[in-house]
């Protein structure tokens, strides 16, 4: 039976069945099972860690290490920037392992981390770095966005998964409700969530960015009709078809992705776009691309040219619109 739970919590059930279905899945981290009574620690005991070295090169070695022993670890990091801290690991160590023994060793390993802007966290907390792990071989990234069923299957699919895998959850997100089954479940990785359908303008939508691209424009010129796609989990492969065959029916699409434009993961799905020969309606300017301005964001509120998301959106698909009449 479904019902309403938070974006977050979604997650956390997710490994929580996870770890009931496998013994070999572990879950451990700085700050979890701070209590007595916390849910992990009561029903897994030592499987869920309440105390790890305040060192993410110790916790990201030590899970890559149960990894190759044939443990299937979720490291909870809390923030994306504390893998920086450990980019041997992340990025040098776990991703070769199957490649270099010709699949014989598995590393099924599950970093944990938030990501995006959020008020008074500062540069060093705020920024959205999943495309810096997109290029890296081996390594999988998951951006769950809306629909607790997907939030809740993709953390069960990464878990399952074995290859290292970033998951990454936006703050904004962490109590936003949506439907979610008790039961266990998964969802593919690779694939385009299609929110709505039109014929107008594609508009892929990244994260957080899926519930701004979703929100009605203002009503002061007609609205297009546009689909709406969001990408799921990527991996250094082709984008998801769906994607393709969206934009070579529309001939426009945009682009909207938190991250800073150059190097951002919308920018890798333009170039895959266009180098798998998708013709736009009227040139390559037809390709829309909204991300966050090449600096890091202010610590003390958000800063509002980064929020505004949503009228950006609409002039973009605008454009893109005008310039064929």
């Amino acid at each position: 039976m479904a019902r309403e739970m938070p974006y977050i919590a979604a997650i956390g059930e997710a490994i929580h069945l996870e770890m009931a279905r496998d013994e070999s899945v572990l879950y451990f981290g700085q700050n979890i099972a701070t209590t007595d009574d916390d849910p992990f620690l009561a029903a897994f005991g030592a499987r869920s860690r309440p105390v790890t070295p305040i060192s993410e090169t110790a916790e990201i070695g030590m899970a890559v290490g149960a990894a190759l022993a044939g443990y299937r670890p979720v490291v909870e990091l809390y923030m994306a920037e504390f893998m920086l801290v450990a980019m041997d690991q992340v990025v040098n160590e776990a991703p070769r392992f199957r490649y270099m023994s010709g699949g014989k060793v598995k590393v099924p390993l599950v970093l944990k981390a938030g990501y995006g802007f959020t008020a008074g966290w500062a540069g060093q907390h705020t920024g959205s770095i999943y495309s810096m792990f997109m290029g890296v071989p081996g390594l999988k990234v998951v951006l769950p966005a809306t629909g607790g069923r997907r939030r809740k299957g993709l953390m069960a699919t990464a878990i399952r998964d074995d290859n290292p895998v970033c998951f990454f959850h936006h703050y904004l997100l962490r109590s936003s409700t949506a439907s979610a089954v008790r039961a266990s479940t998964s969802c593919r990785f690779g694939e385009a969530a299609v929110r709505r359908t039109g014929k107008d303008v594609t508009i892929v939508a990244i994260g957080w960015m899926v519930d701004r691209a979703l929100r009605r424009p203002s009503a002061s010129r007609p609205t297009a009709s546009m689909p709406r796609s969001s990408t799921r989990a990527r991996s250094p492969r082709s984008i998801p078809r769906t994607i393709l065959e969206s934009v070579a029916k529309t001939g426009r699409l945009v682009l909207v992705d938190q991250a800073t434009r150059h190097g951002s993961a919308s920018a890798v799905i333009a170039a895959e776009v266009a180098d798998q020969g998708v013709r736009l309606a009227a040139g390559a300017d037809q390709a829309g691309h909204r991300a966050r301005r090449d600096d890091p964001l202010q610590a003390s509120r958000w800063s509002a040219s980064s929020c505004r998301t949503k009228d950006k959106i609409v002039a973009a698909c605008t454009r893109s619109s005008d310039r064929l009449r």
